[in-house]
């Protein structure tokens, strides 16, 4: 996806860079901006659905525990 993208154009930016640091700091910008980093946490490894409705519904119960303990 959008990973390789962001990946190919900063390889391409920093081909006359001095320093190895400044291209991976940039890359690390760059991903993070792009939100890469939070998808990967939210989806780890492949879901059965039995897990994935396990997740949904652990969710649901902390939004609502939240939303009971606004109006209370």
């Amino acid at each position: 996806m959008y990973l390789t993208l962001n990946y190919s154009s900063t390889l391409s930016r920093n081909e006359n860079d001095t320093g190895i640091e400044s291209a991976l700091k940039r890359f690390k910008r760059e991903v993070s901006k792009a939100g890469i980093f939070q998808d990967m946490r939210k989806k780890p490894h492949f879901e059965t659905p039995i897990e994935k409705e396990k997740r949904k519904a652990i969710v649901r119960h902390k939004q609502r525990r939240n939303q009971h303990s606004r109006f209370s």
